[in-house]
């Protein structure tokens, strides 16, 4: 009996700690930088999808956002997401070409993100692509247009030959192929690069430059949108990703999917809203004629086309019929 009572008491203790282990597990805490910081209007619908996969996926994991360039450099979040140093990003591909120069294909994408989701379409590939670099593409969070801003009024696309702009990694060779010198100023100091006349203007998407005062001494908008499709993207790493429960990815995927469409409406509308504000600033819109306005985005595309032609031509024919080029 004494024997019965004290496998009894054991049995009893043993479950208890099982129980009290059930209780005591947390989620895996996965650490997310963003290329640029927190509070900037570009990443304002990614706060809402880290806040939608912590609220449903909480029982597995949970996202902590730690900040921007500050933490990590942008340029750097990749290669700090390949060694696990943080497990998501919210990063453009631009700047991790080097490691997979194919993802500038993003940029010349003619599709939706719902026709590139289709099977067997560009998202599939580039999930597969990102794979080879140790990282798994999950989504897009922005959708923002890019424009060229200048500092003096222009007629035609041969009046912008010699003109100092602010550069980026997306859009440097587009610049130098219709004669922009293009300037690398750091973000921070922009503001003051435009105040002194160090550069004539910048290429950058709607939201932003007014707030940040950009605009002040840049009062002309070149009216042609390219690079339409952003190239920002929401990124894990990969052992992670696969160490993921297959329900906790498949409730991330859908809650991606579901975000996409929301994200682009939510950005089309603050789009609208910038441009009512653009008109109230007194910045005016230069347009080109037809024949200059198709050399313009024929430029645009046709550069970074001729770019992967050079660093991945095997890739360039699926690309283009996956893009809807």
């Amino acid at each position: 009996m004494k024997r019965f009572v004290y496998f009894l008491v054991a049995a009893m203790a043993l479950s208890c700690f099982v129980f009290q282990g059930q209780v005591l597990a947390k989620p895996q805490t996965l650490k997310a930088v963003s290329f640029v910081p927190k509070d900037h209007p570009l990443v304002a619908m990614v706060h809402v999808w880290v806040d939608r996969v912590n609220e449903q996926c909480g029982d597995s994991i949970k996202i902590d956002w730690v900040g921007g360039p500050e933490v990590i450099a942008g340029f750097d979040q990749a290669e700090a997401l390949r060694s696990n140093t943080v497990q998501v990003i919210f990063n453009p591909t631009a700047y991790y070409a080097p490691l997979l120069p194919e993802g500038n294909a993003f940029s010349l994408s003619k599709l939706t993100m719902e026709e590139e989701r289709k099977p067997g379409g560009f998202y599939d590939f580039m999930v597969e692509r990102h794979k080879t670099i140790g990282i798994m593409y999950i989504g897009t969070w922005l959708y923002d247009p890019f424009y060229f801003r200048i500092n003096h009024e222009i007629d035609s696309i041969d009046d912008l030959k010699g003109v100092k702009m602010r550069t980026s990694a997306l859009y440097d060779r587009f610049m130098k192929k219709i004669g922009i010198v293009p300037v690398t100023v750091q973000f921070g100091e922009t503001f003051t690069a435009l105040e002194r006349g160090l550069v004539d203007g910048f290429g950058w998407s709607v939201l932003g430059p007014l707030d940040w005062g950009w605009v002040d001494n840049c009062k002309y908008l070149i009216d042609i949108p390219f690079y339409t499709r952003q190239n920002t993207l929401i990124l894990m790493n990969l052992d992670i990703w696969n160490g993921l429960d297959k329900a906790t990815r498949d409730k991330i995927m859908d809650i991606t999917v579901k975000f996409e469409p929301e994200m682009r409406d939510y950005f089309q509308k603050k789009i609208t809203e910038e441009f009512k504000r653009y008109e109230e600033k007194g910045i005016k819109k230069i347009e080109f004629s037809p024949e200059d306005r198709k050399k313009f985005l024929d430029a645009a595309y046709g550069a970074e086309w001729e770019d992967l032609e050079k660093k991945v031509p095997d890739l360039v024919p699926t690309l283009k019929k996956l893009t809807g080029n």
